[in-house]
C-alpha cells in the first residue's frame, strides 16, 4: 500500500511538472517580449519624428528611409505580441505606417505628411498602451487624481451653502432658503448639462486631436492655478464667511426670490464647471484607467456626503483648512501634470519641436507617464519644472513671507 502511495505521488509530481514547467518560461518570453515592443514603439516614435524634420528640409528620399526603418526594423517587432491582443489595432497601425510612406515618397504637401505623422503617432500611442501593464502606481494616481478633483470642489460648496445658510437663519431672510435650495439644484443640474455638452465638444470640434487635447490640458491649468491661490488666499474662515456674506447682502438688497436662485446657482455652478473642466482634461490622458477614475470619484461623492451631513445637519465643525489645503496641493500637481502632457501633444501636432533628453534617461511606464505628464523631452520636462518653481516660491510667500509680514505690520501698528 506504501508503494502505491509513494508511485502515486511520484506520478503526479511528473504531471504537475509536465503541465506547470514549461509555462514559467513561455510566461518569461512572453514579458520579454511585451518589453521589447514597447521599447521598439519608443524607437519607432523618434525614428517617424525625425523623418517628419527630414522631410520639412526637401530631403524626400531621406524622409523616406527614416519612416521605412520606423517601420520595418521596429514597428514589425511589435506585431506579434500586439496581434494576439488586438489584431484590428495591428492592421490599422499598419495602414497607417504605409500611408506614410506613400506620400512621402509621393512628395505629399506637408500638411498631409503632418497629419500622417499625428495619426502614426496616435496609433503608436494606443500600442503602448495595449501592451502596457497597468500596475499598482498608475491606478492609485489616477484613483487619487479622481477623488480629489471631486472632493475638494464639493468641501468649497457645502461650505458655500453652510455659510448662505448661516446667514440666512434668521428673521425675514430665513423666507429666501428656498429659492436659494432652488438655486443650488439648477447649478447640479447645468453641471450635468456641462459634462455632455464638453464631450460632445470634444468629439466633433474642427480641430485634430492633438491641438484640442492640449487647449484643453492649458485651459485647465489656468483654472487650476487661479482656483488654488484664490482658495490659498481664503483659507482663513473669517475671509470666506465674510466674503460669502457681502454677497447674501447684495441679494438681501435686492429682496427678490430671482436674486436668491441666482446666489445659490452661480455659488455652486462655478465648482461644478471647475469638475467638468478638471475631468474632462484628467480623461484624456487616462485612458485605459477610467474605472478607477469612476471608483475615485465615487469615494469622493460618499466622502462628501459623510462631510455634508455633518456640517449642514449636525452644525458640526470639521478640520477644513488642512483639508482644502492638501487639496489644493494635489490639484497643483495636477496642473503639473496637464503641463507636461500639453507639451507633449503641441509636439504631436508638429507646433513645437522634439527634443528628446539624453539617452538611457529613465522612462515611465505609459500610464504613469501621462497621468504624471513627465515624457522624455526637454521642453516638457522644462516646462514642468518652471510651473513647479512658481508653485514652490508661491508657497513660501504665502504660508511664510507673507504672515510674518502681516505680523510685523500688526505689531508696529500696535506700537
Amino acid at each position: 500500500m506504501r508503494h502505491r502511495l509513494v508511485l502515486t505521488g511520484v506520478a503526479l509530481a511528473v504531471v504537475i511538472a509536465a503541465g506547470f514547467g514549461p509555462a514559467a518560461p513561455a510566461n518569461a518570453q512572453d514579458k520579454d517580449g511585451l518589453q521589447r515592443g514597447r521599447a521598439e514603439i519608443e524607437q519607432a516614435r523618434e525614428l517617424v519624428a525625425r523623418s517628419l524634420e527630414v522631410y520639412k528640409t526637401g530631403d524626400s528620399q531621406g524622409a523616406y528611409e527614416l519612416a521605412r526603418s520606423a517601420y520595418l526594423d521596429h514597428f514589425e517587432f511589435v506585431e506579434v505580441p500586439l496581434r494576439l491582443r488586438n489584431p484590428n489595432l495591428v492592421l490599422d497601425a499598419e495602414f497607417a505606417f504605409a500611408e506614410y510612406r506613400n506620400d512621402i515618397k509621393g512628395e505629399a504637401p506637408l500638411d498631409d505628411v503632418r497629419a500622417n505623422v499625428r495619426e502614426v503617432r496616435a496609433y503608436l500611442l494606443d500600442i503602448d498602451r495595449e501592451l502596457a501593464a497597468k500596475g499598482v502606481a498608475a491606478p492609485a494616481i489616477a484613483f487619487a487624481f479622481s477623488f480629489m478633483i471631486l472632493f475638494r470642489e464639493g468641501i468649497e460648496a457645502v461650505l458655500i451653502i453652510a455659510i448662505l445658510l448661516g446667514s440666512l437663519a434668521a428673521g425675514a431672510a430665513s423666507n429666501y432658503r428656498r429659492p436659494l435650495g432652488y438655486g443650488v439644484f439648477a447649478a447640479v443640474c447645468a453641471t450635468g448639462l456641462t459634462w455632455l455638452l464638453a464631450t460632445l465638444v470634444l468629439e466633433i470640434a474642427p480641430l485634430n486631436r492633438e491641438l484640442l487635447e492640449a487647449g484643453t490640458a492649458l485651459v485647465a491649468v489656468l483654472v487650476l492655478i487661479l482656483v488654488s491661490f484664490w482658495l490659498i488666499a481664503r483659507l482663513d474662515q473669517r475671509r470666506r464667511m465674510e466674503f460669502m456674506r457681502a454677497r447674501v447682502s447684495n441679494a438681501m438688497a435686492i429682496g427678490t426670490p430671482v436674486a436668491f436662485i441666482g446666489l445659490g446657482f452661480t455659488a455652486v455652478y462655478r465648482e461644478g464647471f471647475e469638475t467638468v473642466l478638471f475631468y474632462q482634461a484628467l480623461a484624456i490622458y487616462a485612458q485605459g484607467l477610467e474605472l478607477w477614475l469612476i471608483l475615485g470619484a465615487a469615494a469622493a461623492a460618499i466622502a462628501l456626503g459623510g462631510v455634508a451631513y455633518v456640517i449642514l445637519k449636525l452644525g458640526k465643525k470639521l478640520p477644513v483648512k488642512p483639508m482644502l489645503l492638501a487639496g489644493a496641493g494635489v490639484l497643483l500637481l495636477l496642473s503639473v501634470a496637464f503641463v507636461g502632457n500639453a507639451v507633449r501633444s503641441l509636439q504631436s501636432a508638429d507646433v513645437i519641436s522634439i527634443t528628446p533628453v539624453q539617452a538611457g534617461w529613465p522612462r515611465l511606464p505609459v500610464f504613469v507617464a501621462e497621468l504624471t505628464g513627465i515624457h522624455p523631452s526637454t521642453q516638457g520636462l522644462i516646462a514642468q519644472g518652471v510651473l513647479l518653481t512658481i508653485f514652490i516660491v508661491g508657497g513660501i510667500y504665502a504660508f511664510a513671507i507673507s504672515p510674518r509680514s502681516r505680523v510685523s505690520t500688526s505689531a508696529a501698528a500696535r506700537d
